[in-house]
């Protein structure tokens, strides 16, 4: 089977490698139909974690179940399926608690927990950027989509990941209807806390960030948008709240925090929020951090490498504030936000700009990892069954979907590039 795999700093390719295969009574398999590229696989593409040449990457996958162990008893072969990223047991006692993300079993480290598919320090599992995908204890894992699942996977994927990552942000921060609310990065999983929080019923929603094309879609989900290469996003708060600053706020951009000019500082968007939040304000930190950072001491210094950071804690604790921290538990939000898009409530796929074929996948990556014009959220088809921008127009899909918007063409947002330019021809 093909497959994205990774060969060093900033270089992917296209390969063949063995066939993903049943390995326990309780897996699954499945061909991989949508597959995307997450802001965390770019740490792993730049070479800033362990993560092991030779390995395929991609942990945001959708698709259709093509085989089924003998222990499996819900999912059967043809279902459309999501996957969370996380891969669980649902057994152990992380796992009975609702937090999937920190699995005991499926981590074979003893003192670690958490797994996950092509990610670094989470297991030794293979991703889906390729045709075919490993799913252990699948009847746990997969969730099962409805009969739209095939016209609507750019909606669908979203759940592997980003959507309940950015949920999970305003979870941990505390938002509630009528909040005002602050989320550092605009990047596909800040888009999508900012958009978490504006279905919550926030009354305001600022989102900083200094990539413009970032922030046009956050203009356009109904977010006060923050340039930070203009403004300071806390003064620009406070000033909105009598000085007061937002009620809760969300950290979603991580570790490799840069400044517009592209200096990094970890500390940039953490210390951010701090002065930007409220007293005893709430602050959700999904953005990867990490213990170790191979390329930390030359970018950033030797404590930095380490994964410590000169957190403003005097302010923090003076202020009362709350941090939550970590990566998603999926299952815990996946079906509700399932049902919202089945239900027309949520339409996740506003952020994708590109779809595009697995056998493009090192251009893609390029792209994404320069921060590109209009590179917003790029979607891998390794079926081959969707092409969308590097096809035939130079548009990209988020152009497309607003020309049609401003032509009055129903069902936009579930065409892909193709459908989108056929309905604009007609």
């Amino acid at each position: 089977m093909k497959a994205a795999v990774y060969e060093g700093p900033r270089t992917v390719t296209v390969k063949d490698v063995p066939d993903a295969k049943i390995e326990h009574p309780c897996d699954i398999l499945v061909k991989i139909t949508t597959t995307n590229i997450c802001g965390s696989d770019l740490h792993m593409y730049e070479g800033r974690t362990s993560f092991e040449t030779g390995r395929t990457l991609g942990h945001e996958n959708l698709g259709r179940v093509v085989e089924v162990g003998k222990a499996v008893s819900k999912v059967q072969v043809g279902d459309w399926v999501v996957l969370p990223f996380n891969i669980a047991c649902g057994f152990c006692k992380q796992c009975e608690q609702g937090l999937t993300n920190y699995c005991l079993t499926m981590q074979p480290k003893p003192d670690m927990a958490g797994a996950a598919y092509g990610f670094a320090e989470m297991g030794p599992y293979q991703g889906g950027q390729a045709e075919l995908l490993r799913v252990p204890y699948g009847d746990f894992n997969a969730l099962r989509l409805g009969e739209d699942a095939a016209e609507r996977q750019l909606d669908y994927v979203m759940l592997a990941d980003v959507f309940p990552t950015g949920y999970h942000a305003t979870e941990m921060a505390g938002v509630k209807p009528g909040d005002q609310t602050i989320v550092y990065g605009a990047g596909p999983v800040g888009l999508m806390a900012a958009y978490s929080a504006i279905l919550k019923g926030a009354g305001r929603v600022w989102v900083a960030d200094h990539q413009p094309d970032r922030l046009r879609l956050a203009e356009e989900i109904g977010a006060i948008v923050i340039n930070t290469a203009e403004q300071d996003p806390a003064e620009v708060v406070k000033e909105a709240t009598l000085g007061l600053g937002a009620d809760n706020g969300c950290e979603c951009v991580g570790y490799q925090a840069h400044d517009p000019q592209g200096k990094e500082d970890a500390t940039l968007t953490m210390n951010g929020l701090i002065d930007s939040v409220r007293f005893t304000g709430g602050i959700g930190v999904v953005g990867v951090f990490l213990p170790e950072d191979p390329g930390g001491a030359e970018a950033q210094g030797e404590l930095e490498a380490q994964g410590k950071v000169p957190l403003d804690f005097g302010m923090l604790w003076f202020k009362g504030q709350r941090i939550g921290t970590g990566q998603a538990p999926v299952k815990r939000y996946n079906r509700a936000l399932r049902d919202l898009i089945a239900g027309g409530r949520a339409e996740p796929s506003f952020l994708v700009s590109h779809e595009l074929s697995l056998d493009e996948a090192s251009s893609a990556y390029e792209h994404f990892d320069n921060r590109d014009d209009g590179w917003t959220k790029v979607v891998l088809h390794p079926d081959g069954s969707r092409r969308g921008a590097g096809g035939s127009s130079h548009h990209t899909l988020q152009e497309l979907r607003r020309e049609a918007k401003a032509q009055g063409i129903e069902g936009r947002s579930h065409m892909n590039k193709q459908q989108l330019e056929r309905a604009l021809e007609s």
